[in-house]
């Protein structure tokens, strides 16, 4: 297989052409079927979204593979007649580039050249929709793309000018408790990072008061500064915690020259003052990660919508308290040009994206997990056939994935050793 003939979307074009909006327009059923990663979450709720709007029956899949989504196109014999399928993802069905359909009666909404996420919010205005700008922003972050930068700038005017959100102070969690925020969150990395004691004991020693009433550290009464609660932190006490985490992960011994850069984007967050359920922009990006990463049934319940609040933190929660604990005990290798953790059990995604943003000498990273592994670069672009080259190498089809911010290979019960996996990769860097 090759990255020929796969889909993209140039940013500025429409971003499915107009027999395929017809097709969508009309559609009896449509079946979304979208890559695992927050980008393609978001971009699958903001489609189901509108499509609910427009009351037309719909299913959302997650493939996450490139054979996996590939697959699920196929014609069956049990196909609702009039379904369309709309795939985020690169994929192997044979479907057009400029979004013609022909067997597969797909829609592909691929690109490499800007998030799916704003892809997909293009093309729930096209169906006359009125896509969320917030968890369009999420989506835009997720994909590593900053709030404002480039397309996504007229979202952020239209979210501020709404009333949805505002810029504060302080960290980008997804919590109001700063202590339960700061030790899951995948978006720093510090001595402190997944270990909520700490955390807490770097939080008291700066004498900011972090409390309602006189509880502690959020894990008191309902008073108490929680999950579920809505405290407001005046901004000079953002602002010294903020200043306070950005120190702590600088002056980390093991922080790369990047670390600075990166945790500017955790710090300084947009606000969410609409009453959803995340405290600010970047938190609710972590958050869409993390489900992806552990359980993307739910983040796709929580793009769409639904209440799932709870379960998402949780997943949210377990994942960034694995990565961070996989990361202490990693054992680590250095090549030309690439950077190796082994994070055992760990999700290997967001573990590759935070080491590489905060730790990573060389400009790749390549995480390797219990049959998985997950490649992240700086460069948005090349690693897609890195990938592609060595799956082919290893022998295992169609068994990887590419994102905007890297991709993945799961050779699951394969009999493939580390370093055959490590020289696989290197090849093709």
């Amino acid at each position: 297989m090759t990255m020929e003939g796969r889909a993209t979307v140039d940013s500025s074009a429409s971003s499915v052409s107009a027999p395929a909006l017809e097709r969508l327009e009309s559609a009896d059923f449509v079946r979304i079927v979208t890559r695992a990663d927050g980008d393609g979450l978001a971009a699958a709720g903001l489609l189901a979204r509108t499509l609910t709007d427009r009351e037309t029956p719909f299913q959302v899949a997650v493939g996450e593979t490139i054979g996996e989504r590939t697959a699920r196109l196929q014609p069956s014999d049990d196909r609702t007649p009039g379904t369309v399928s709309v795939v985020i993802g690169p994929h192997d069905a044979d479907v057009d580039a400029d979004g013609d359909a022909d067997a597969t009666d797909a829609v592909s909404l691929e690109t490499e050249t800007r998030p799916a996420t704003l892809a997909a919010a293009e093309l729930a205005r096209d169906l006359e929709g009125s896509p969320d700008p917030v968890l369009t922003l999420a989506g835009t972050i997720a994909a590593g793309i900053e709030p404002g930068a480039g397309e996504s700038e007229w979202v952020l005017e239209s979210a501020l000018e709404s009333d949805r959100l505002e810029r504060r102070p302080g960290v980008g969690v997804p919590t109001a408790d700063v202590v339960d925020g700061l030790t899951a969150s995948m978006g720093c990395l510090a001595p402190w990072s997944g270990d909520e004691g700490a955390v807490a004991d770097a939080l008291e020693g700066l004498g900011v008061d972090i409390t309602i009433d006189g509880d502690d550290n959020g894990n008191g009464d309902s008073d108490a500064i929680g999950p579920d609660s809505d405290p407001e932190l005046d901004p000079n006490t953002h602002r010294t915690i903020g200043s306070a985490v950005a120190l702590d992960v600088v002056g980390d011994d093991d922080a790369s020259e990047h670390a600075a850069t990166a945790v500017g984007r955790f710090l300084h967050p947009y606000a969410i003052t609409d009453g959803r359920p995340f405290a600010t922009l970047e938190g609710y990006a972590d958050v869409l990660e993390a489900t992806a990463a552990l359980e993307a049934g739910t983040g796709v319940a929580l793009a769409m919508g639904h209440e799932a609040r709870t379960p998402a933190l949780e997943a949210w929660r377990t994942c960034g308290r694995r990565v961070h604990a996989a990361i202490d005990d990693a054992s680590a290798g250095r090549y030309d040009g690439l950077f190796v953790v082994d994070v055992g059990d760990a999700p290997v995604r967001p573990a590759a994206r935070l080491v590489l943003a905060y730790r990573s000498p060389e400009p790749a990273v390549l995480a390797l997990g219990d049959g998985t592994a997950a490649l992240a670069t700086r460069d948005a672009s090349g690693f897609g056939p890195t990938l592609e080259a060595a799956a082919r190498d290893l022998e295992i089809g169609a068994a990887y994935d590419v994102g905007r911010r890297g991709g993945t290979l799961r050779y699951g019960d394969r009999e493939l050793d580390d370093e055959t996996v490590i020289a696989a990769v290197r090849e093709h860097l």
